[in-house]
């Protein structure tokens, strides 16, 4: 769900509600799209936790798998910032499951 923070999320919402609940959407134009999932979806392709504080267990992920080099999956935020009075922060936490066809990340 969202926090107080503008553009914070720890994905904690039901099944494919994060996208409302966290001001994101799916990019139309790309490749393959992001879920949402946790450990026991995907097993040892994942994280074992996420950062949320207390029972978080939710996080995005995309399996690539089954994409072609070139692929592109890619959220968008669908909210307005406020101005940050020239300081502007953006944190994230992100896990790659090391194979030799891990991509790259790109924020």
């Amino acid at each position: 769900y969202y926090t107080s923070i503008p553009g914070s999320c720890n994905f904690e919402t039901q099944d494919q509600e994060w996208t409302s609940a966290c001001g994101l959407t799916q990019d139309p134009s790309d490749d393959f799209d992001w879920d949402i999932g946790d450990s026991a979806v995907t097993g040892k392709m994942g994280p074992d936790t996420d950062h949320t504080p207390g029972k978080g267990q939710h996080f995005l992920y995309v399996n690539s798998s089954a994409q072609k080099e070139g692929n592109r999956a890619r959220i968008i935020t669908t909210n307005l910032f406020p101005p940050s009075l020239g300081v502007c922060k953006l944190r994230f936490w992100f896990w790659m499951f090391a194979s030799r066809k891990t991509g790259v990340l790109k924020v």
